[in-house]
């Protein structure tokens, strides 16, 4: 494990921002600001406050909500096929796929049970007006205090990214009294990368505003993203940066964000298409989610922060911790060892944790259903209960997590991955 740290360099003149060539992430409003409102963004107010919803939800609303869900998927399926092709590479990977599953599916099994029968699980929380802006609340079992919150963005190579693939992390957490809100959002063909962060960053300020009716603290909210969620996360939270540095409207602000972890993810896309090509991901489809050669390098975080790397941008950013496997395949441990370089440069607060030997799933699916100790969940609760004694007491005794998948599968699962 590799950790590192910088002090703050001086800070790029401002003239150098209105000359660059990339644009913020969601365009601007263009308004002029006044040096108050550049030094407070301003926060709009959410029109409409939302109260948890009662725990006795009729029978047809879920079968309707299902079907919707059914039909969309099924639709959306059909379409990406279109772009996808019979390609050989696709089918065995999605062969692959298939067998993987059903190595790991004693333990998804026992998730699946968890999540649809749990009282701890607020299912399809909706947050905005699309389709899939929904989110899943994972509640801890005891609601004496208000208790910290990670807002989980899952991967899914921006094409079958769902929210309920956080229900394992949203358990284990939840177990250790801290929240999470797995959000959901569009994925291709049914949105591209704009879309995908204008999701996660309307689905950040719902919980933002309004996670303390759920028993949850808002000034000890985590922000945390695996794989393509790891990019998209930090493409959001660049974003709203910038947009802060400039005093415009925000429903949610930076400063909220106590620290982001980012896992497995890749952060500068120039540099990550021909490897995508070469692992079945085409350059033609990868294009199509990120809205062109041309706008890669606009949703490229870690080309990103060099380029907005005034103070104004660089001094709101939490602290921001990377983790990788050194044998991640889908995506280098490079990747992120680049963009905590790059982070470091500007005078941001960066750590790299690396994992030696581990793949682009262990670190989130088989060591997690491996139960025991995992060195990644016990770094992220030991930082998120820091300041907390009684919190980090109750970690010393809790009891080891239970394994949910014998060893000889999880062994093979390794060797069939398609990730």
């Amino acid at each position: 494990m590799a950790t590192t740290s910088a002090s703050l360099p001086s800070s790029k003149s401002c003239d150098a921002i209105k000359q660059m060539e990339i644009e913020p992430l969601c365009s601007p409003t263009g308004s002029t600001s006044s040096t108050l409102d550049h030094l407070h963004p301003r926060r709009r107010p959410i029109k409409k406050p939302l109260s948890p919803p009662s725990r006795q939800q009729s029978f047809s609303r879920e079968m309707r909500h299902a079907a919707a869900e059914t039909y969309l998927l099924t639709t959306l399926s059909f379409k990406l096929l279109s772009y996808l092709g019979v390609g050989y590479r696709w089918i065995m990977r999605l062969i692959a796929l298939g067998i993987y599953a059903m190595l790991l599916m004693p333990g998804f099994l026992q998730v699946v049970f968890y999540y649809y029968f749990s009282s701890q699980v607020r299912r399809s929380v909706i947050y905005g007006d699309q389709p899939r802006n929904r989110l899943d609340l994972h509640l801890p079992p005891r609601q004496d205090c208000k208790k910290p919150v990670v807002i989980f963005v899952t991967g899914g190579a921006w094409i079958i990214g769902y929210k309920a693939w956080g229900s394992l992390l949203g358990q284990q957490l939840a177990e250790r009294d801290i929240i999470v809100a797995s959000l959901d959002y569009r994925n291709f063909p049914q949105g591209t990368i704009s879309d995908m962060v204008k999701d996660v960053s309307q689905g950040i300020a719902f919980v933002c505003n309004n996670i303390s009716g759920y028993g949850g603290d808002p000034n000890r909210i985590y922000l945390m993203g695996q794989s393509a969620g790891a990019h998209i996360t930090a493409c959001a939270l660049m974003d709203q940066a910038f947009k802060e540095s400039r005093g415009e409207d925000v429903a949610w602000s930076v400063s909220q964000m106590k620290a982001y972890f980012g896992l497995s993810g890749g952060y500068n896309l120039p540099n990550l298409v021909d490897h995508f090509h070469s692992r079945g991901l085409y350059r033609s489809i990868f294009l199509s989610i990120m809205e062109g050669e041309q706008s890669l390098k606009q949703f490229s975080p870690e080309i990103l922060v060099q380029v907005l790397s005034s103070k104004d941008v660089v001094s709101i950013l939490p602290q921001i911790f990377l983790f990788h496997g050194t044998s991640d395949s889908s995506i280098p441990s490079d990747a992120s060892k680049a963009f905590v370089d790059a982070l470091k440069r500007v005078g941001a607060q960066a750590e790299l944790i690396l994992y030696d030997g581990k793949t682009h799933t262990d670190l989130f699916l088989q060591d997690p259903l491996r139960g025991g100790k995992d060195e990644l969940f016990d770094y992220v609760v030991a930082f998120i209960h820091a300041d907390d004694t009684e919190a980090l007491a109750k970690d010393a005794a809790a009891r080891p997590r239970r394994r949910l998948v014998p060893e000889i599968l999880l062994k093979l699962a390794r060797i069939v991955s398609p990730f």
